[in-house]
């Protein structure tokens, strides 16, 4: 699997030739962390792709119930990423208003394991 690399801001990388792709788990893991980020609508080409953040996770209460609805469209989204077989490990919380994917191990289908932390709603 080859993945288009993404700069601190968040932008393609551009103009450095073959430096601007990802493979094997890096790509994995960009490719997870771009999967969390879109948004559903936003992709003018499937509007109902993407992760219904507006729709079924902002706005909640932040109780129990919602924090285990919110990690079960996580994990969704996560297990429909390309490369990816499983998750091994899955922490996150929910804290002033903001849900916080701390620490996701998966295990990609060539059997390598990437770990993604830090993705913020």
């Amino acid at each position: 699997m080859k993945y288009r690399a993404l700069d601190p801001m968040g932008d393609y990388s551009l103009g450095k030739g073959m430096q601007d792709f990802l493979a094997g788990a890096d790509a994995v893991a960009q490719a997870i962390k771009t999967n969390l980020l879109l948004l559903q609508g936003e992709w003018w080409e499937d509007t109902n792709n993407g992760l219904p953040l507006f729709q079924n996770i902002l706005g909640q209460s932040g109780t129990p119930e919602h924090l285990t609805a919110t990690d079960l469209l996580i994990k969704e989204r996560i297990l429909s990423t390309q490369g990816v077989s499983q998750i091994q490990d899955f922490q996150s919380s929910y804290e002033s208003r903001r849900y916080t994917v701390s620490n996701c191990t998966v295990l990609t289908n060539a059997g390598q394991t990437v770990t993604v932390s830090g993705v913020t709603f």
